[in-house]
């Protein structure tokens, strides 16, 4: 073979990283709109590749670690740079600093990733994906800032999600994977893939509209769970308290 298999989940990889670079050079000519798509684009090819290394059964240290650096790139740098052109460098200092968030964020959420992985398969993550973070920017971006929304609550909405979202990823709301497309994964996992199907209706009948919609829904559904666990888990550590200081109750009694 002139490429070997191993190769071909890197090629997505690369393709990836030059979309995030496509990015920066169509936000600072002020395209945002081929700023935002390029950086869609770019998720595709990080879904492509993870898709491609297990098929090719090639998942290695080496692909993870391209994997992060080009994440860096074109889910951290690019849309840092595209909010920053869209509206942040009218505040100075202030506007970038505010900016780079998701950048530092986004590093620090991939690093802390790459330091707990066991294996090269995640059934949940700590902390907001990357990706979704910056789809949730571009989507944004793409349908509503400044469009659907009047200029002031653009701007609002926007500092809004320059602050929450590079929060979300270092927190430790713990968020479901993309569930693998098979028959397994359908049986396993039919309620998820059906909000899926939902979720990419609603994008096409509204014309990518619901995409934002769909960010949105994604990242308030790992916050509510979390927090109904995190509720369920006091209860229950309340309840074994009682327990236990019943039982010790009960013993102080019988040795009278």
């Amino acid at each position: 073979m002139l490429i070997s298999r191993k190769f071909i989940p890197s090629l997505f990889t690369v393709l990836n990283a030059f979309c995030g670079f496509m990015s920066l050079i169509h936000s600072a000519n002020g395209n945002f709109t081929e700023a935002s798509l390029f950086i869609i684009y770019a998720s595709l090819f990080d879904a492509v590749d993870g898709l491609a290394a297990r098929l090719t059964n090639s998942s290695s240290e080496f692909g993870v670690e391209l994997d992060s650096l080009s994440d860096v790139i074109s889910f951290g740098v690019a849309p840092s740079y595209l909010i920053y052109n869209v509206y942040f460098k009218e505040l100075g200092d202030i506007g970038a600093f505010i900016a780079s968030l998701i950048m530092v964020f986004g590093a620090l959420r991939l690093a802390r990733f790459n330091v707990q992985l066991v294996g090269f398969d995640k059934h949940k993550f700590n902390g907001l994906p990357v990706p979704m973070s910056a789809m949730t920017i571009c989507t944004y971006i793409l349908f509503y800032h400044n469009k659907i929304f009047s200029e002031q609550v653009s701007i609002i909405v926007l500092i809004i999600l320059s602050v929450a979202l590079p929060v979300l990823m270092v927190s430790r709301v713990k968020y479901d994977t993309f569930p693998k497309p098979s028959l397994h994964s359908v049986k396993k996992n039919p309620i998820v893939f059906i909000i899926l199907l939902i979720g990419i209706i609603l994008t096409i009948i509204t014309d990518g509209e619901g995409s934002f919609s769909f960010c949105l829904f994604y990242i308030f559904s790992g916050i509510i769970i979390s927090l109904k666990n995190l509720i369920f888990k006091k209860g229950k550590t309340h309840g074994k308290e009682l327990s236990e200081d019943e039982i010790g109750f009960n013993e102080l009694k019988k040795s009278k």
